[in-house]
């Protein structure tokens, strides 16, 4: 997948990545200075050997031995102290990062179109809120950390080299640009490492998230071999791609600190020759000394720092990626107050972008206020997909649809949806109460009364004050611990409460034993007077009132009547009607 312009240069991602800590700049500064000071101080403490070893070792100065301790205290006094600001503030700042950057690519799921859900997996979005955000700020503060204290320090400790004899450091400057070419050869490697390894995170979390979900049917098909085949395939990418990140990384500190080793075998044979001719103090000599050893470790973390960067870097790019994703169109610019709920399709087609054919072709229909129309045809034949333009899951490819009279793009989107309710199959309730997920229709300040009139009407009130804690039972993730049966009828209570004027209701009865069917039945009737009602059915016997009932075939609609008439034009409804009883009466 090509880079997109702002990904492409490490440059533009932290800028970006920064912006988000704009607000909190005087904390950044102060983390700045504060780790400034804890590097200045490495160098401070090896040019403090000169007059320590000179002063009290060689000179046998009182006023050295009483003062040198003294400073070397302070000296590291003072480092902790800046250390403690440092760390302190960096923690602070990346927990900042990571939160704002989760709270930012959250808001952009619940702006993203369906679609983009269709062709992406789940596992692989949940990876990048909870596994690449995190590595953003190996990216975002454990490199500046690096580069900014760690560099200080060795163009301190350089400085000091050469203050004290700048022959001898220019074997040290004559190494750099080997070790820059090897950083420069591997970080390209880690990067593209890096990305790999967030896909193979993806799919581990895909293949935990099916297998946790579907573990019913993967136990009475036994399919745990096949699943763990599955699991250990995709563990095994990632410990191979970790494998050779570490191997990249490894490969390019054992050779950078391969060049540095020369170089201070060089200078400490060249120090050497020039301490037997009285060049050097003992005192320059152990300062010189101090600068080499102390030099040695900031270099071998700023040259073994590439790994993190790329993978945070990487990982910012998938980010931004997410972040930079099309939203879904809402230019429109209509509040509804209170629609009467009367709908026109008007010659709408519609063409999934995988699909081999048009979904919808030509589709003209027009609904009434108050009108209830249902939706039937095999399976394929463009029912739900109607139904998933009224609410703007999709947009149509060519034509539109109104609603009293405006077109639905010129209306805005949060308050086109606050008027249209739905009940599907697949009923959605969250790990919450009872209660709050029937308040979840109207999200604001719902009274308990409105609850539990909400519930009565939906005939749920009865087994809910049966729960152990009534309406404060907690029903478990997706509503694990009720029945099909109560789920629908928790959902019908939500749709009641919303109380909108367009209703959808999504084979809301398809799955459901003939006792629950007649409980939802009879609360999806009371929940249908007076509304605008697109009816979804697979069993026909539940439709047989609607107001009119819309027979579609490959897109297209081939029939529209009441249920007597379309009985008696001995059309596609009614050899669907007598083989759907004549199944039922063999069953």
């Amino acid at each position: 997948m090509a880079s997109s312009p702002h990904t492409s240069s490490s440059l533009a991602l932290y800028r970006r990545l920064l912006g988000y800590l704009r607000s909190d700049w005087k904390i950044f500064c102060v983390s700045l200075v504060a780790m400034s000071i804890a590097a200045a101080t490495e160098p401070a403490f090896a040019r403090l050997m000169k007059p320590l070893v000179d002063a009290i070792f060689v000179d046998k100065s009182q006023m050295a031995l009483l003062f040198a301790p003294l400073a070397l205290v302070a000296l590291f006094l003072l480092r902790g102290l800046a250390s403690f600001v440092n760390d302190y503030t960096t923690s602070w700042l990346s927990g900042k990062l990571v939160m704002r950057m989760r709270e930012a690519m959250f808001s952009k799921l619940m702006r993203l179109p369906v679609h983009y859900y269709d062709d992406h997996p789940t596992g692989r979005t949940l990876s990048r809120i909870t596994n690449d955000v995190n590595q953003v700020t190996e990216a975002g503060f454990s490199v500046i950390t690096v580069v900014v204290k760690d560099g200080i320090t060795v163009v301190g400790l350089f400085g000091l080299l050469l203050y004290t004899d700048w022959r001898l450091t220019l074997i040290c400057i004559a190494v750099m640009p080997l070790v820059t070419l090897c950083i420069r050869i591997v970080s390209k490697r880690l990067r593209g490492l890096s990305r790999e390894n967030q896909q193979h995170m993806g799919k581990l979390t895909q293949v935990l998230g099916e297998t946790i979900d579907g573990q019913r049917v993967v136990k009475v098909y036994g399919g745990e071999q096949r699943e763990g085949s599955r699991f250990t395939q995709v563990a095994n990418s990632l410990r191979r791609n970790n494998i050779k990140q570490n191997s990249m990384s490894s490969l390019n500190t054992g050779v950078t600190q391969l060049f540095i080793a020369c170089a201070i075998a060089l200078i400490l044979y060249f120090a050497g020759l020039r301490a037997q001719h009285n060049a050097f103090t003992a005192g320059d000599f152990m300062s010189f000394l101090t600068a080499m050893s102390l030099l040695f470790p900031p270099m071998k973390r700023i040259t073994s720092i590439s790994q993190a960067l790329q993978r945070g870097l990487a990982a910012a790019e998938s980010v931004f990626e997410l972040l930079d994703a099309e939203e879904e169109p809402n230019r429109g610019t209509k509040r509804l107050d209170q629609p009467r709920g009367r709908l026109s399709f008007q010659d709408v087609g519609f063409h999934y972008p995988a699909g081999e054919r048009l979904a919808l072709n030509g589709v003209s229909l027009d609904i009434a206020a108050g009108e209830t129309v249902a939706l039937v045809g095999a399976s394929g034949s463009g029912k739900s997909t109607m139904a998933s333009l009224l609410p703007r899951f999709y947009e149509p490819s060519e034509g539109q649809i109104c609603l009293d009279g405006v077109p639905l793009p010129e209306i805005e989107l949060a308050s086109l949806r606050a008027h249209i309710a739905l009940v599907s199959q697949e009923v959605v309730l969250f790990n919450d109460t009872v209660a709050a997920n029937i308040a979840y229709g109207r999200l604001g300040d719902v009274s308990r009364d409105e609850v539990i009139a909400a519930a009565r009407a939906a005939n749920a009130l009865e087994f809910i004050e049966s729960l152990p804690d009534g309406f404060e039972t907690l029903i478990g993730e997706k509503g694990t611990k009720l029945s099909g049966g109560q789920r629908q009828r928790i959902a019908i209570a939500r749709a009641l409460l919303k109380n909108a004027p367009i209703l959808i209701l999504d084979e809301a009865t398809s799955a459901l034993d003939t006792q629950s069917e007649r409980l939802v039945q009879g609360a999806l009737d009371r929940l249908m007077q007076n509304r605008t009602t697109l009816v979804i059915a697979h069993r026909l016997s539940t439709i047989e009132n609607a107001d009119r009932i819309v027979v579609m075939s490959q897109g297209r609609i081939v029939e529209v009547g009441t249920h007597a008439q379309l009985l008696a034009q001995e059309g596609t409804y009614a050899h669907l009607y007598r083989l759907q009883f004549a199944e039922k009466d063999t069953v």
